[in-house]
């Protein structure tokens, strides 16, 4: 059976594990091959490539978009890409070998960024494209160096693997994402290799333009769109639980067996990604399925997301949320019976590109949660003057996910099993459908309530 796979980067930096766990686990001779690996960079190289993604500390793209001297970080950069080679020489790669590649790569990546630098140093021509062009090209040296590293490991053991390059470093040619993965793909025999291809895919309509960091699930969803497998795998470095582990104990939750797109559709809106929304979708309207495994428990099956799944028992499946949120409530006393204040409201935010997690109404209110990255004085300065109030909070969410949990009493015990904590809640809402009941909380309270709800009902 073909598998499209993604791997990734916390799971490709334990290579070793990568190796064992989902190379050859299981597998040997001619069942090693029809498998399709697309990897992620090794972890925390697209940081160093363009910026923390959690704290936002500056990386090379920066020195460029701030007009400073670049090439010194790519020095480092190549320094840090081999001090991470040798870490594999034990799994057999020919460190001269992989050296060697990233030194060429690196350099071919400088002078295409050199280039860059000085149109843009010009003023000719504007910032915003040449800068997303920067990030394309130093995004694509980490899943390039990782899916070679990876392909030259399994051939020196004898294995048929294939480096399916999607970066096109070398080619003018004007090619969409799309069209990129089927030319690659055209003349390879599934059956008889084991392909390794890189997260990063370079098109036309610029891949980072509009999924930035998510790209990789993002090309591993393209490449399952096209080639069509009956499971799409994605291997992490955990399981997709019934709550954080973190916060509840190991001993306290467990995987998920089974579940619906769009449950992995409420997790990615609260922050807790399966997989990226854009990149599901593809698979969802496809009947694909999406396995979601743990790299280093490889004989446990994980959870299958299906398009049709629903629970036979009434119950909550997952109980999440996100501690960095800012409620802002709009009061204007005019609003009642004023048809349009919503619309009125809700045009600023699309104005200031800012999406909400959850909204309440009531007569002369209405009440938004953003998430706290999004929050944007502009915004506030414009609502401001089309209400008569505004106030904003720094909250927390809390939630009950499921594919079949509209059972009576349900609200009534998650509500107790908060107050029992003297949690209180300033707001709750759910959909007609109930696959998401949502209770916003203070902050200070949302690892008390995370295990308060899943002790009551999980």
């Amino acid at each position: 059976m073909l598998t499209v796979e993604k791997i990734g980067g916390t799971s490709m930096s334990a290579l070793g594990e990568v190796i064992n766990n989902i190379v050859l686990f299981e597998r040997s001779g001619e069942r090693l091959y029809n498998r399709v690996l697309v990897v992620s960079a090794f972890s925390g190289v697209t940081n160093i490539l363009l910026e923390d993604k959690k704290t936002g500390a500056p990386g090379v793209y920066h020195q460029l978009a701030k007009y400073q001297d670049f090439h010194g970080p790519l020095k480092e950069l190549v320094l840090k890409l081999k001090a991470i080679n040798q870490r594999y020489t034990g799994l057999g790669l020919d460190l001269d070998v992989a050296d060697r590649f990233i030194e060429n790569h690196v350099a071919r990546a400088q002078v295409y960024l050199e280039n860059l630098s000085n149109i843009l140093a010009s003023g000719y021509v504007s910032q915003e494209g040449i800068l997303l062009a920067a990030r394309e090209i130093l995004a694509s040296i980490g899943e390039t160096h990782s899916a070679f590293n990876l392909t030259h490991i399994l051939q020196n053991k004898g294995i048929r693997a294939k480096l399916i390059d999607l970066s096109g470093f070398d080619d003018p040619r004007p090619l969409t994402i799309d069209q990129r993965i089927k030319e690659a793909f055209s003349t390879v025999k599934l059956e008889d290799c084991l392909c390794i291809a890189t997260g990063y895919a370079k098109g036309t309509e610029g891949i980072m333009r509009e999924f930035d960091r998510g790209y990789s699930e993002v090309t591993f969803s393209k490449i399952a769109e096209i080639l069509k497998p009956k499971e799409a795998i994605i291997h992490k470095e955990y399981h997709l639980s019934t709550a954080d582990p973190a916060l509840v104990g190991i001993e306290n939750c467990k995987p998920v067996g089974f579940t619906n797109y769009d449950i992995a559709d409420q997790l990615a809106d609260v922050g807790m990604e399966a997989i990226h929304p854009k990149a599901s979708k593809p698979l969802e309207i496809n009947g694909i399925h999406l396995r979601i495994k743990n790299t280093f428990e490889p004989s446990h099956p994980g959870t299958l997301i299906t398009r049709e799944y629903i629970s036979k028992q009434k119950r909550v499946e997952v109980i999440t949320g996100m501690d960095k949120l800012v409620m802002i409530d709009a009061y204007d006393p005019l609003m009642v019976g004023n048809v349009g204040s919503d619309l009125q409201i809700m045009k600023l935010f699309h104005k200031h590109g800012v999406s909400y997690t959850f909204k309440a109404t009531s007569a002369n209110s209405i009440s938004i949660v953003i998430w706290e990255n999004d929050f944007n004085e502009a915004l506030i300065a414009d609502l401001e003057a089309v209400v008569e109030k505004v106030t904003v909070e720094q909250v927390a969410m809390v939630c009950l996910l499921g594919t079949n949990m509209d059972q009576p009493g349900l609200l009534a015990k998650s509500a107790d099993a908060l107050a029992s904590h003297d949690i209180n809640i300033k707001s709750v809402g759910m959909a007609l459908r109930k696959v998401n009941i949502q209770f916003l909380i203070a902050r200070e309270d949302f690892k008390t309530a995370i295990i308060a709800l899943n002790k009551a009902v999980g």
